[in-house]
């Protein structure tokens, strides 16, 4: 069964046929579902809403004669233009660099079509509506709903392959201020171990063997009784990174309700977790652009809260 034209939504169920045995799962559903590329696939298998046998597997999978695959599609979310606040830090004909505040989620889902910065970079600048692929709005890369900081847009499909390439060679620095968990020792380390999707709950990444690499480096800025400011540079891009590799450190981002501390009243609404600086080189003028943004007001008076206890003890 093989579908074209529009994307599939919806169930479809079939019985894997003898002569497609021993090929992956991924590759198997990209020749039935061309409409769709792998890495949406694979999301899809990640996320359990493909399933073999009526269990959740990996892309890789190795498929075998009679295995029962079931496919949900889900329904293409409308993603409008809204004129929601922009902080913008630079902008020229090429990109733009916005610092994204807290509780913005940056893509669109299933379940959130309004609110996010896709919205608002479609109302701000239209021209992105088809840059990196449907509803990415010429967004190269991303941040968790609950991280504010920068975030670097394409407005052209060149500037946005120019990007992902340095992205990619690892060419983007990228320096984040995190607030952790405890009295951080060595005070300036590489955290080198390989994260995955957690096997036991799909929503959860954590260090896995078999994971993809992923290398944190960070450094101690200020300590306090129970708690220390790191800045922090990751050097891969894996999803959640740098709170999944604290809290296999010891030392989980403050407000981390995922890998840290479920119940915490220092910061009510978000984690203390911040992407204050963005280098790299301009794809057009060649120019080695670094941009800042500053913490957050509510960041700002924990840490003066934290300085005064310090102080007074």
């Amino acid at each position: 069964m093989t579908l074209s034209g529009e994307r599939p939504v919806g169930e479809t169920t079939f019985v894997l046929p003898p002569e497609e045995a021993g090929e992956r799962l991924d590759r198997a559903l990209a020749a039935r579902f061309p409409q769709l590329s792998r890495a949406q696939l694979q999301r899809l298998i990640r996320s359990g809403a493909i399933t073999v046998n009526e269990m959740v597997v990996r892309p890789a999978y190795r498929l075998a004669p009679g295995d029962r695959i079931t496919v949900t599609f889900p329904e293409e979310p409308t993603v409008r233009p809204e004129s929601l606040p922009l902080d913008i830090v630079y902008e020229d004909e090429y990109l733009l660099v916005v610092n994204k505040p807290a509780g913005m989620v940056v893509h669109p889902a299933a379940h959130i079509v309004s609110g996010t910065l896709v919205n608002a970079l479609l109302a701000h600048c239209p021209q992105v509506a088809d840059v990196g692929g449907p509803d990415r709005a010429g967004i190269v890369h991303r941040l968790d709903r609950e991280t504010s900081g920068l975030i670097v847009v394409a407005k052209n499909p060149e500037t946005h392959a120019s990007l992902q390439r340095q992205f990619k060679r690892r060419l983007v620095r990228k320096t984040y201020v995190a607030l952790v968990e405890g009295q951080v020792h060595p005070r300036e380390g590489i955290i080198e171990v390989p994260i995955g999707r957690d096997p036991k709950d799909r929503t959860r990444m954590s260090v896995s063997r078999t994971g993809r690499p992923a290398v944190t480096q960070y450094r101690v800025v200020e300590v306090f009784p129970q708690y220390t400011l790191l800045e922090v540079r990751p050097h891969t891009g894996r999803t959640h990174q740098i709170r999944v590799h604290l809290a296999w450190l010891g030392y989980p981002v403050v407000g981390d309700r995922v890998y840290g501390r479920r119940r915490q009243t220092l910061l009510p609404d978000r984690h203390f977790l911040h992407a204050r600086e963005l280098a790299f080189t301009h794809p057009a003028t060649g120019e080695k652009l670094v941009l800042s943004a500053p913490l957050p007001p509510e960041l700002t008076a924990l840490l003066n809260q934290l300085r005064r206890e310090k102080g007074a003890r």
